[in-house]
């Protein structure tokens, strides 16, 4: 995503903890990324670990806590270099309420996160948290 400073300790760890997902490696990506939980500094790098760190729990209800807890901090760093993320954070925290059966509030975080939208940037990633959105809209209506 633009901003992200590839250079940066805990973006370098969630890189490789994706790069591991892709391989297959799921424990070893969990490792990565609570590497990168370990090595945050501030609230933008904790919005960024805690949002992976939050793919790989044990629980529904473990997944919304890390899940919350990147909102939260991604409202403590506040400001532009967080702002193309709330889409994305917010289409997380619906799908942790929704494997919840918490279907309200899943439903609110979609929106929350569908009026962001424009956030995002053009390309694929973009494309892929505009879908994800809508299909997830669509599974709460």
């Amino acid at each position: 995503m633009d901003g992200i400073d590839p250079n940066n300790p805990v973006v370098r760890l969630c890189a490789e903890g994706m790069q591991a997902e892709a391989e297959g490696r799921n424990e070893d990506a969990r490792a990565l990324f609570e590497q990168a939980w370990a090595a945050r500094t501030d609230d933008y790098e904790a919005c960024i670990a805690a949002h992976y760190v939050a793919r790989h729990q044990g629980s529904d209800k473990e997944t919304l806590a890390w899940n919350q807890e990147a909102l939260r901090r991604a409202d403590a760093a506040g400001g532009d270099r967080v702002r193309g993320f709330y889409p994305s954070l917010l289409l997380n925290l619906g799908h942790s309420h929704e494997m919840l059966g918490d279907t309200a509030e899943a439903r609110a975080c979609y929106e929350r996160a569908a009026a962001l939208l424009p956030e995002l940037p053009a390309g694929p990633y973009g494309d892929m948290v505009r879908n994800a959105v809508k299909r997830a809209r669509g599974r709460v209506e």
